[in-house]
């Protein structure tokens, strides 16, 4: 133990053991996944992060070891953990450089920013240099003026390399386009299990993968358009199951744009047509049946089906906004008598 607080001391890093862990200490081979909480704050103590409260939900911090992640410090202060250990790890700011742009990250992710549309990629030097603002007033003043931090780590899982299924990050290329079959069945036939949350999760994730890949070619070439053509139908189940649970306006923008760029995409327009109805939006409901109808003639009583729902919620609609007005202004309003007394 002195041994290795030692080498930490050597590299700027002090370790303060506030819980032992149990058990030997782990091997950590490249490829182990740790799982583990993190509070980041600053020499005075004020904190920054804290992965038990990042947007109001206890979410644990996972690494996959030697997949060079951004914050190569977190690598190094784990691996003298052992499983249950919790310690603070204060870091000179050669090790906390970058903390500014992992946190946003973070903070993003937690927030359910959606991560599959309009990354801006950008390399870490110019990322370093860059004064434009991050979003966050502290991670602001973090990047203008780097300091030490510490890190109060509490070690949950150590998972051996093979022992898990990889990250959409982690993945190599060919383990991305492998995985999306394998993903896209499983959300079937959780989908059929009723299982519509976990479902929709699977289907992101494939996604996810397909995304990935597309990112790293150029819009319009071959390459880009295949993998696109294989995100349509994973985006649509993917509107099915948020359909299912209530989030209609983002079934509303996913299927624009697809729309946007396959416009005879009939299930894309069927979905969204069925999303607008949701939210009394008649004009582009009709609109968008109106087309499916164009398209696809067969869809008939389908869409004559979804139609009569739709007259239903307008006509439930007016009554409810009438009746409301009527409570607004006390009731009814009544005329005055002209009757003979």
């Amino acid at each position: 133990m002195e041994e290795v607080a030692s080498q930490l001391n050597e590299e700027g890093i002090q370790k303060k053991l506030t819980s032992p862990g149990r058990g030997e200490l782990s091997t950590f081979p490249d490829g182990t996944k740790v799982v583990f909480h993190y509070r980041t704050s600053l020499c005075d103590g004020t904190v920054l992060d804290d992965s038990r409260k990042m947007g109001g939900q206890s979410k644990p911090m996972e690494l996959i070891l030697g997949k060079k992640f951004k914050l190569a410090v977190w690598e190094r202060v784990v691996i003298t953990m052992r499983k249950g250990e919790v310690a603070d790890f204060t870091c000179s700011t050669q090790h906390t450089a970058l903390y500014h742009l992992v946190s946003q990250s973070l903070r993003n992710i937690s927030a359910g920013k959606d991560p599959l549309e309009g990354q801006r990629h950008c390399c870490g030097i110019a990322q370093i240099h860059s004064h434009h603002s991050l979003g966050y007033q502290d991670l602001d003043a973090l990047q203008a003026s780097p300091q030490p931090l510490v890190f109060t780590i509490e070690l949950l899982e150590v998972l051996p390399p093979g022992s898990f299924m990889l990250d959409v990050w982690a993945m190599s290329d060919k383990e991305k386009l492998d995985a999306v079959p394998q993903i896209h069945e499983e959300g079937n036939s959780l989908f059929k299990e009723g299982r519509i949350k976990e479902a929709s999760e699977k289907y992101y994730n494939s996604i996810a993968c397909l995304k990935n890949l597309q990112m790293k070619e150029q819009p319009g070439e071959e390459v880009w358009i295949k993998l696109d053509i294989m995100i349509t139908p994973l985006l649509l189940n993917y509107c099915q199951c948020q359909m299912v649970q209530g989030q209609y306006y983002e079934v509303i923008e996913h299927c624009t744009s697809l729309i946007s760029k396959y416009e005879d995409n009939v299930k894309a327009l069927y979905k969204r047509g069925k999303a607008h109805s949701a939210v009394w939006n008649e004009v582009e409901a009709r609109a968008d049946f109106a087309k499916v109808l164009e398209l696809d003639p067969t869809l008939g009583p389908s869409v004559a089906k979804e139609l009569r729902a739709l007259e239903g919620k307008m006509r439930a609609k007016g009554r409810e906004e009438k009746d409301r007005y009527k409570d607004l202004f006390g009731g009814n309003t009544q005329t005055a008598s002209t009757s003979p007394a």
